[in-house]
């Protein structure tokens, strides 16, 4: 009984050291390595025709990721070609003023409107005699004189459009067509620039992480066609309680250390905030007080460590 008991008692003995040891590693200058976030999108709709690039893969700035095929683009290049070339001429015309061929259609415009003015000027004639002799009636005579009048008023219009034709466009006809001109410019422009994003561009040097799209599918703009890190940003980040808190100040230097190849780097303290009051200590850390709040070390190498390989959210210690 004495054997059974004893062994009973080293057996929760052991489990009592492995939980003290396991507790023992949970501390609070455990971080995690963290690079710099890079998504990937288009401005405009289309059709993706090309991906160049893999999951993974390690990309340099300015590399082709994909090609988009925009139909869009195209149809709006010749839209706007074509209001360059009619500003153009209105331009022109408003410099140049009409031409011969303007001026006689306007010239037999004009003879017309003025036989029937004349014709007009007979009838009121007419009428006039015959309404002082109360041969008809007021309405009659009333409608004889309004067509003389408009017979008249289209005359003046003519020799107006005439007269400008033969002077020229006014100041402000030409600033207008300059206008017309500049907006049919600034809108191609806009088309050319659209076209360059038929070509997805690596913004800087990254790693390739996911791909979310394939070949054939649509893309829409904004939506996040590729998604990678950039490797060269490398930085830590360490959660630690409120009690712990106050060993750190932005502009720290501190010694970091990979608990897996035991290659150490110095960095510094850059900032420090607290988290959402989500991340306050509950009774699943009971290493920490309930209740205390939880903030957020952001740490940053102060040399560049080009010989030592970081994996995205990898363990990072700071050496005690």
């Amino acid at each position: 009984m004495n054997t059974i008991r004893n062994i009973f008692i080293g057996c929760i003995a052991i489990i009592t050291l492995n939980s003290c040891e396991n507790d023992a590693t949970i501390t609070s200058y455990r971080g995690k390595v963290k690079f710099e976030t890079i998504s990937i999108s288009s401005k405009l709709p289309g059709r993706i025709t090309k991906i160049y690039v893999e999951e993974g893969q390690e990309v340099k700035k300015g590399d082709t990721l994909a090609f988009i095929d925009i139909p869009e683009v195209r149809a709006k290049i010749t839209q706007a070609d074509g209001a360059i070339k009619a500003a153009k001429g209105q331009l022109d015309m408003a410099y140049n003023g009409a031409t011969n061929d303007q001026l006689n259609q306007i010239n037999g415009q004009i003879n017309a409107s003025q036989a029937q003015l004349e014709f007009a000027q007979e009838s009121f004639k007419r009428m006039q005699a015959m309404y002082q002799d109360s041969l008809i009636s007021q309405q009659q005579f009333d409608e004889v004189k309004m067509k003389l009048a408009m017979a008249k008023a289209q005359v003046e219009a003519l020799e107006a459009k005439r007269n400008e034709a033969t002077n020229g466009a006014r100041s402000e006809q030409i600033d207008q067509a300059k206008g017309q001109l500049d907006r049919a410019m600034g809108a191609r422009e806009e088309v050319l620039s659209a076209s360059h994003e038929k070509y997805i561009i690596a913004p800087t040097d990254m790693s390739v992480e996911t791909i979310s799209l394939t070949e054939g599918e649509l893309l829409t703009p904004g939506y996040t066609l590729f998604h990678g890190y950039e490797k060269s940003s490398v930085y830590f980040r360490f959660t630690v309680p409120e009690s712990k808190v106050y060993d750190f100040e932005v502009g720290k230097t501190l010694r970091l250390v990979n608990p897996y190849t035991q290659a150490e780097l110095d960095a510094k303290i850059v900032a420090i905030k607290q988290l959402a009051k989500y991340a306050d200590i509950t009774s699943t850390a009971p290493l920490y007080e309930l209740g205390e709040s939880i903030y957020e070390l952001k740490i940053v190498p102060t040399t560049k460590p080009a010989d030592q390989l970081f994996y995205l959210n990898a363990t990072i210690l700071i050496k005690e």
